[in-house]
């Protein structure tokens, strides 16, 4: 992987782990002894993102590997749920990216109405309910200034 690949790969790992500037500042510090990217070689950069992998970030492609993670929801409207939730996570509009975070986002905001809510947006089958979360997400989108045509 080249030397420019490994740093953009560093910057989404970081905002995918919510990590400041300062924190990855701190983590490359730690990793190489360099604060700046543009001071390390490609083995130290290799290095920062193995770090990064140590704490949970999951690159989407590995050099030289397919693409991995969660398989796709089997829903239309459960993918729809996910790709507003990326948008809003791209706008910073989220405290946390990723399903774990639309999981929690659904849990505080609809299991006092609903009673209970299923662990995985991924497991929801009632389509009431999973209308209820298209609209909420739709509505933060439209806050957001995010257009979804």
């Amino acid at each position: 992987m080249s030397t420019r690949a490994l740093q953009k790969l560093i910057h989404v790992g970081a905002r995918e782990l919510g990590l400041d500037p300062e924190t990855r500042h701190d983590l490359q510090l730690v990793a190489t002894g360099k604060t700046s990217l543009r001071d390390m070689s490609e083995a130290e950069l290799e290095k920062v993102v193995q770090a990064l992998k140590d704490r949970g970030f999951r690159p989407a492609v590995d050099p030289g590997k397919r693409a991995r993670g969660r398989p796709s929801a089997k829903r239309a409207d459960v993918r729809f749920c996910h790709v507003m939730w990326r948008l809003l996570a791209q706008k910073k509009a989220v405290r946390e990216p990723g399903p774990k975070g639309l999981n929690a986002f659904i849990r505080t905001r609809f299991e006092k109405k609903w009673g209970s809510v299923p662990i995985d947006i991924d497991a929801m089958q009632d389509g009431s309910e999973i209308n209820d979360v298209v609209r909420a997400l739709k509505d933060w989108c439209k806050r957001e200034g995010i257009d979804l045509e």
